[in-house]
């Protein structure tokens, strides 16, 4: 018998492929409604291009339940639980991060672990602590995937700003001498938390204590110089900080209609990707504080009362193929870094990304610096609430 032959027999006699090729049965003709975030339409093109791909390969379809706040779908599988639908829920697959996750996991909402039983996590880091391994400090514990990499960063226009702030401590002096040309989103939004909490990693005194839970005593003592801080800033705000815009998308229009000099995404690609669009003018480009940025990896999980979770469990395999990540970090697709780990690739894999093209306002990643961890989710909840608290009249 040929050594090929005898390879693939002993590969289809392992317990792990028998169970994928289980899971792939079962997954046929399955619908996975995948409840994620509708705000970017190059992230719903991409999504639309993953349920082709999964439908031709895998006859698993891919239906997108466009969300203005991933809380919509975590309150939807919470109803359903308190009315015993433990079975044939409405929601597959989540867009997860941080808060949301916490509160998923805490109340036994997720389907899993199963990240290990996908074939494709041979390609991520999962030893412990690493970034595909927690979500804002919390482990994962395999019951939610990676799909795409994350790196808060600043947007500016070159053609009316020379040098932008290079620090948060330097926004103070920044906004001050070209008053109402910074703002910020409404901290009700993840991307004016994530201002925030940027800031708050620079200033304060102890930024070890961020990653774990926040008490009322080391919430107090960390925020002191934020508060400080955004005191000295909020005067010189667009609009004197008395409003602010709803989300990042509506901050761009501002800064592509000349109204503030500044605006931020989660996205290091957006830039170049706005500009493409024909959203920002040629001359915006990319910068973060020199001491680096706050960056995180986006997961998808599966709720317990998932309807089709061996469908969704495909879909997240499939996220993580090289080829699905080289084609996803394409800057003319989507342009998101890859979760994978380079040194598990092999040479054709390694090829493809070096193969992608670039943009000049797209940073690479010695650009982007260092990346500073997310703190423990319950300190963006009391941070929004204080924010709320002191600037809400």
């Amino acid at each position: 018998m040929k050594l090929s032959l005898v390879l693939a027999l002993s590969l289809l006699a392992s317990p792990a492929l028998a169970d994928w090729q289980q899971t792939l049965q079962a997954a046929r003709g399955q619908t996975v409604y995948w409840n994620a975030w509708g705000g970017d339409a190059r992230t719903n093109a991409f999504i639309a291009w993953v349920g082709d791909q999964t439908e031709a390969r895998y006859g698993v379809r891919v239906e997108q339940a466009k969300l203005s706040d991933t809380a919509e779908a975590v309150t939807r599988v919470i109803s359903e639980k308190a009315a015993g639908q433990d079975e044939g829920g409405s929601v597959d697959l989540i867009w997860l991060n941080g808060p949301n996750f916490l509160a998923m996991k805490d109340q036994g909402l997720l389907h899993g672990p199963f990240v290990a039983d996908l074939p494709n996590a041979r390609y991520l880091d999962l030893a412990p602590g690493s970034a595909a391994s927690v979500d804002f400090t919390v482990p994962v514990d395999g019951m939610e995937s990676p799909w795409r990499l994350a790196r808060f960063v600043f947007t500016y226009d070159s053609a009316r700003v020379a040098e932008p702030p290079r620090s948060m401590a330097a926004f103070v002096d920044w906004a001050a001498a070209n008053p109402g040309r910074v703002t910020h989103p409404d901290p009700s939004n993840f991307m004016g938390a994530t201002f925030l909490k940027q800031a708050l990693i620079e200033l304060t005194p102890d930024a070890s204590v961020l990653q774990d839970p926040a008490t009322e005593a080391t919430f107090d003592a960390a925020t002191a110089p934020l508060w400080d801080w955004y005191d000295a800033l909020r005067p010189n705000l667009w609009r004197g900080g008395e409003t602010y815009p709803a989300n990042e998308s509506v901050q761009q229009q501002l800064l592509n209609d000349g109204e503030v000099d500044i605006a931020m995404s989660f996205d290091p690609a957006s830039a170049a990707a706005a500009i493409a669009d024909g959203l920002l003018p040629d001359s915006a480009r990319v910068f973060v504080p020199e001491g680096g940025s706050i960056g995180n990896i986006s997961f998808v999980a599966i709720p317990y009362n998932a309807a089709n979770a061996e469908g969704a469990e495909v879909v997240a395999n499939f996220l993580l193929d090289p080829a699905t990540q080289a084609h996803m970090q394409n800057i003319e697709v989507l342009g998101s870094f890859s979760v994978l780990d380079p040194a598990r690739l092999d040479e054709a894999a390694k090829a493809a990304f070096a193969a992608l093209p670039s943009a000049p306002a797209l940073p690479t990643l010695a650009d982007l610096g260092p990346t500073l961890l997310e703190p423990h989710a319950s300190w963006m909840t009391r941070l929004t609430e204080e924010w709320t608290r002191r600037y809400v009249k």
